[in-house]
């Protein structure tokens, strides 16, 4: 268990203040914030390239705020990916692991399963100049894990690659940390926190403003902050059950409901989310082209920032984002029946 109590560090124009937070063996935990709230320099301060004003950090019940760097069995993953150009991948990955006293034969081994596990095998002789970002971070992502730390730290992995390196660098991090790997990711984008962690904190200003689950997190926010921040509702566990056509899939929500949404994914488990100002709510069938259509109860009428927010139990609970002229118009209210719609260009599909 690695925890954190009480950390605060003063830079020249900007401080965190009393940081705490516990991450459990096996733990994939985001920190979630906007640049400059403070994500990297927690990371910092963890792997020991900066030290706190004040505060402790242990790992396995052992203090290591003041330990070395090369002590403190966690490793740290960049966000420009920091490999050495001038060596190989090869050489990459055989430099952490050259003198800490393992065998010649142990360390070629633990070179060819990290290389296998990154699926960078055929990279070795490759020179970093050559390597895409998503295989600059899978090199970075292998030389670090080389020496098994307790506790890996990733600041924002995923933020320079385009839409499908992402997805399968996301999934690459799962596989990672369900084979028990301790996790502590920092990221601006949400979607990182629902697809990977189990454990989110929401940093504004320097300060930890909540933490928990990320149903916990985005759907009940503590403070206008991280409601206005995450900006997302409808997000659910999903699983694809067939194929209408290349792109276009179904997937069922809770064993309850059915999506029609494109993606290129086949079969398998993820999440489906569902932006809630691309929904329209009505209070009777829409004759619309929208594919999917659902006849639901008013749970809910909420204030918005930027307008009214529904609450629909359709067998799952869905937020509609409307305009409070939309609301004094079609007069929604609890415990109306009404009908909502959306494209399946609305529903977006990250596999699991």
């Amino acid at each position: 268990m690695l925890e954190v109590k009480n950390i605060s560090k003063k830079l020249d124009d900007f401080n965190i203040k009393d940081i705490s937070f516990s991450v459990n063996k096996g733990d994939y935990f985001v920190i979630l914030g906007v640049s400059g709230a403070g994500k990297s320099v927690i990371l910092e301060i963890i792997a020991g390239l900066m030290q706190p004003n004040s505060g402790t950090i242990h790992l396995n019940n052992k203090n290591i705020t003041n330990e070395k760097i090369q002590k403190r069995k966690v490793g740290l993953v960049f966000q420009d990916y920091a490999v050495f150009p001038h060596l190989s991948v090869k050489e990459n990955l055989l430099y952490p692991l050259k003198n800490v006293g393992l065998e010649k034969e142990e360390i070629q081994n633990r070179m060819n399963e990290l290389a296998d596990e990154m699926s960078i095998s055929h990279l070795l002789k490759r020179s970093p100049t050559t390597l895409s970002g998503g295989e600059l971070q899978r090199v970075a992502l292998a030389r670090t894990l080389a020496l098994n730390p307790e506790c890996l730290l990733l600041d924002e992995p995923l933020s320079s690659l385009d839409i499908q390196l992402k997805n399968n660098l996301r999934g690459l991090l799962r596989k990672i940390n369900r084979k028990g790997q301790t996790i502590i990711h920092v990221t601006h984008d949400y979607e990182d926190a629902i697809f990977l962690a189990n454990k989110v904190a929401v940093i504004n200003d320097g300060k930890i403003v909540q933490t928990g689950s990320p149903e916990e997190v985005f759907k009940n926010p503590k403070t206008k902050f991280v409601a206005n921040f995450s900006g997302i509702k409808n997000f659910f566990k999903a699983d694809i059950i067939t194929e209408v056509n290349e792109n276009l899939k179904k997937a069922v929500i809770n064993n309850k409901v059915s999506v029609s949404l494109f993606t290129e994914a086949k079969t398998g488990t993820g999440f489906v989310i569902i932006k809630n100002k691309n929904i329209i709510i009505s209070n009777i069938k829409p004759n619309i082209s929208a594919m999917n259509n659902y006849q639901g109860v008013v749970v809910d009428v909420l204030p918005a920032k930027f307008g009214v927010e529904i609450i629909v139990d359709i067998g799952i609970l869905i937020s509609v984002l409307i305009s409070a002229e939309t609301l004094k118009k079609y007069d929604f209210f609890e415990d109306k029946k009404v009908w909502i719609s959306f494209k399946a260009s609305s529903a977006k599909f990250l596999h699991g």
